[in-house]
């Protein structure tokens, strides 16, 4: 039985397409979270003050990548720009509890970025970038079922007000 050589490279360039297709629809979800997925809860807290005074500062921008739209590296792990990163804004107080949710493993290092985002309101500070190491941080809350507890590192800030702004 002789079968058209045509059909038999149409066939296969079908196939090859195909499988390709449907070989790589799920590589661009990276550490989606199911039930049962093994997960903790990661705490940078402190306080801002400001260097020369120690006085706290209200409004200090305090988050995990640089602003809302940039992909930043987080547990080893580069995430896509639709995934905005964690931060939160300091209080009157000048303290600041920022957490994230990932997969338990609390030894890396990660960047929290500190950045002046009120404006002339409270001054205008120098912008810092802190290098968190996990590895040396507290169980602070107890792990049960898939959940490995809260690992928590405290974190002082000062900051370098700017004159002349």
């Amino acid at each position: 039985m002789k079968i058209n050589r045509a059909f038999i490279k149409g066939t296969n360039w079908a196939l090859a397409g195909l499988l390709s297709l449907l070989g790589f629809t799920g590589c661009d979800i990276q550490g989606a979270y199911e039930y049962g997925t093994p997960n903790a809860d990661y705490t940078v807290k402190g306080t801002v003050v400001d260097k020369a005074t120690g006085k706290p500062i209200k409004g200090i921008r305090v988050g995990y990548g640089p602003d809302e739209s940039r992909p930043v590296p987080m547990y080893g792990v580069i995430t896509t720009p639709y995934q905005p990163k964690n931060y939160v804004i300091t209080d009157a107080k000048g303290e600041f509890n920022l957490t994230e949710n990932g997969f338990p493993d609390p030894n890396f290092t990660t960047p929290v970025y500190v950045k002046d985002i009120d404006g002339e309101q409270n001054g205008f500070y120098q912008s810092d970038t802190l290098q968190i190491d996990f590895s040396k941080s507290k169980l602070t809350k107890k792990a049960s079922h898939w959940y490995a507890g809260e690992y928590t590192v405290t974190e002082n800030v000062k900051l370098e007000e700017i004159k002349n702004q």
